[in-house]
């Protein structure tokens, strides 16, 4: 395993630019995940760590040895690298055997152990080797296609999306034991997803890239705590983005008066809060009210969007076993500390109508001409009264 750096890599397609002074560190035996939306430059970014395009400047070192940049340029074949990419890339005329022995130095490739071992590695079951691709699930395909990567012992191994042509339930199964395999062998790994919880779940830390520069790169717990902009906070999870007045260290908001970290200076902002932060509880005459505008039931827990009084809709992320229901009156009540950002920050507009989710605005206030909740076709909703 070796460290992968990456400095000040700047690329261009004729006049367009792709990426813009890129640096980035990854640690021998970590995984990083590079996220962003559709080209923002991440898959651009892999291609030159893979030495499938050369940088217009900067460098990319792997294991301190110079393979892009500075008027060098080792060859994809010899940079020791595994490649997995979207759909697998399997030889469909081969066995699964002699996919992942292709894979081994040509003195190994008769090494019917080692092919057991490195399947077991991602997974699967020895009695597949004989089979042929099309007879494997795609999510099967996907690990023999990681089993093949890993066999050399690369320094360093990149997955291009390699789950997004996955069902729901084989991308989860076939992420676990992907994750699995890259600690067991700590393998130093680069991940390029479009997915926010994939690339949570998956990496040691995650890279944020937006118009081809990389705008944060954090462990995924501050990613989701302490995102840099609005931006990156509704782009990396369901955000709640609120209005406030912020007055001698606390946001005054539309959810209640609410603790800040970190603190800032008084005036003007936006605050941010998760989902899981709002609880429901019984209206009162010191609690902010809500009308319960939607439910959606996972089993597990459920999303309940909420509009307040100003006719914005924000969504509590709820536990599922007691629920209200569309129309139902509730109290909020908010747990922990919201994150400001001073409006002298540039933010991002959220979107309006009734789509916009967890931070637009969703049509005419509720309430009546003082603004306060109105009572009509409205029912008030207890804890204990489901």
């Amino acid at each position: 395993m070796s460290a992968l750096t990456v400095l000040d890599v700047t690329k261009s397609y004729g006049t367009t630019p792709v990426l813009t002074g890129i640096d980035l560190h990854v640690p021998a035996g970590t995984t990083t995940a590079l996220l962003g939306p559709s080209g923002c430059g991440k898959t651009t970014l892999l291609r030159i760590v893979a030495g499938f395009d050369d940088p217009d400047s900067g460098t990319v070192e792997l294991g301190g040895r110079v393979v892009a940049g500075n008027g060098r340029g080792v060859p994809a074949r010899r940079r020791g690298i595994g490649f997995v990419p979207q759909e697998g890339g399997l030889f469909p005329h081969l066995t699964v055997a002699a996919n992942v022995m292709f894979g081994l130095p040509r003195r190994q490739r008769r090494d019917r152990a080692r092919v057991a071992e490195l399947l077991a590695l991602v997974g699967l079951d020895a009695d597949l080797a004989g089979r042929s691709p099309h007879q494997l699930s795609g999510g099967q395909q996907q690990r023999v296609a990681l089993a093949r990567a890993l066999a050399p012992e690369p320094s360093l191994v990149l997955l291009d999306e390699p789950f997004s042509s996955l069902d729901a339930s084989l991308r989860e199964e076939t992420r676990r034991a992907v994750t699995r395999a890259l600690a067991v062998t700590e393998a130093t790994a680069v991940l390029v997803t479009h997915d926010q919880a994939e690339a949570l779940s998956t990496a040691s830390q995650v890279a944020v890239l937006r118009g081809g520069r990389l705008v944060q790169l954090a462990d995924p717990r501050t990613l989701y705590r302490r995102p840099r902009d609005l931006d990156v906070a509704t782009f990396v999870g369901e955000a709640v983005v609120l209005p406030a007045d912020v007055r001698d260290g606390r946001a005054h908001s539309e959810v209640g008066v609410l603790d800040l970290e970190p603190r800032t200076g008084d005036g003007p902002a936006r605050v941010l809060l998760r989902p899981e932060q709002l609880r429901l509880t019984e209206p009162g005459p010191e609690v902010p009210v809500a009308r319960v505008s939607a439910v959606d039931f996972f089993g597990h827990d459920a999303r309940v969007s909420l509009e307040l009084a100003s006719g914005r809709v924000v969504a509590a992320r709820l536990d599922g076993r007691q629920l209200p229901e569309a129309g139902d009156r509730v109290g909020i009540e908010v747990r922990g500390a919201a994150l400001p950002f001073p409006l002298e920050e540039p933010a991002a507009e959220p979107p309006t109508g009734p789509a916009a989710g967890v931070f637009g605005l969703a049509g005419e206030p509720f309430g009546g001409p003082d603004g306060a909740p109105s009572d009509l076709d409205t029912t008030t909703w207890t804890p204990a009264a489901r």
